[in-house]
């Protein structure tokens, strides 16, 4: 394995203002919503959507009977574009992780060496293959507006750093300071449209923390109150963050950091939640994620603004252990697209509230 990780009305009850601070009572399974479900042709092996835009073009990955990956591009009717950079092969293929509004595409391949490199693709399909200077593997995991882009690459040691990359192709790499490992612990969601990015580092007891990094070099590295180990994996223009932490128990919670430095911690509430995992935050504050139950089994949520959750299961998600409703990112409109996964695959999925 390679070491990069891998229309509807609203309910009236959404409509009406509740206030924070809600009851059990007001996290409730989703009254009123869709669900379009697809799958690439040939995905035998599962089809992985990672990344929905504002005008709900979906990219991500499938595997075919080989299980070797390929990328694939779904607009917003339905209509299914397969590609590959050049030389793509390995034992991975192509994973393209994420996408901004103009349609450009960013992830990486592994090639027939089994070394990983990063690529761009533009909305003709031509390729721009992205490798840090001296690294032996680059993968890129997200792409803003302006084109910027941001990943991990390996040096010559085997030791994983973050790069950015301008849109003109300049490098920078840092790591953080004082951490053993500095970390990018989400895909598609984690670099904001001004540049700043938030990610994850481990400390000497390897534990783990989040940490903010602005344009100007300067970063900060934080925890939610009462956490023993803390997840960013999403930001927005807006600066805030959202993630889940760890308590001393090892139960996990969601959060979202405002832009202030005060934090919001929240947990789905729904029957038998062993843990709450938010995956993103959108333009507005909503926020995407999962649950898991005690038995394993994974389940959707969406956070509105006014903090009330709505919790749902794509039809036909698997009910055993490991298996369930992925979500895995939300638009500006709160179109939420991820992957379900019953007993035998992965199928990709469309949730509008």
């Amino acid at each position: 394995m390679h070491k990069f990780f891998v229309l509807t009305s609203l309910c009236l009850s959404l409509l009406i203002a509740v206030p924070l601070g809600l009851s059990a009572k007001d996290q409730r399974p989703a009254c009123s919503h869709s669900v379009v479900t697809f799958d690439v042709p040939d995905a035998v092996g599962g089809t992985y959507p990672y990344m929905i835009i504002s005008n709900g073009d979906i990219t991500g990955a499938y595997y075919p009977a080989d299980g070797i990956a390929h990328g694939f591009l779904r607009d917003h009717n339905g209509n299914i574009t397969t590609f590959d950079p050049p030389n793509a092969g390995g034992s991975e293929g192509t994973l393209p992780f994420t996408m901004n509004d103009f349609g450009i595409i960013a992830g990486y391949y592994t090639d027939n060496d089994d070394h990983a490199h990063g690529f761009i693709r533009d909305r003709r399909g031509s390729f721009t293959i992205v490798d840090v200077p001296g690294a032996t593997d680059t993968a890129v995991y997200d792409i803003n507006l302006a084109g910027a882009t941001a990943g991990i690459y390996y040096d010559s040691d085997g030791v994983g750093h973050i790069f950015l990359r301008t849109p003109f192709g300049r490098f920078t790499s840092f790591d953080v300071a004082g951490g053993i490992l500095s970390w990018y612990n989400c895909a598609a969601s984690c670099l904001n449209n001004f540049g700043v990015l938030v990610g994850i580092y481990s400390d000497a007891g390897n534990l783990y923390h989040s940490f903010l990094r602005a344009p100007s070099g300067h970063y900060l590295a934080f925890d939610p109150p009462n956490a023993v180990q803390s997840y960013g994996v999403g930001i927005n223009d807006a600066g805030e963050v959202t993630g889940f932490f760890s308590d001393v128990a090892g139960t996990e919670h969601g959060y979202i950091r405002r832009l202030n430095g005060s934090f919001v911690k929240f947990d789905v509430t729904a029957p038998d939640v062993a843990g709450t995992e938010p995956g993103d935050i959108n333009a507005f504050g909503v926020v995407s994620g999962q649950y898991f139950d005690s038995l394993g089994v994974y389940h959707g949520f969406l956070r509105q603004i006014n903090g009330r959750i709505t919790t749902f299961d794509i039809p036909g998600a698997g009910t055993d252990s490991g298996t369930g409703t992925f979500p895995f990112t939300l638009n500006s409109s709160g179109v939420i697209t991820g992957n379900y996964c019953d007993d035998s695959t992965c199928h990709g999925f469309i949730w509008r509230y």
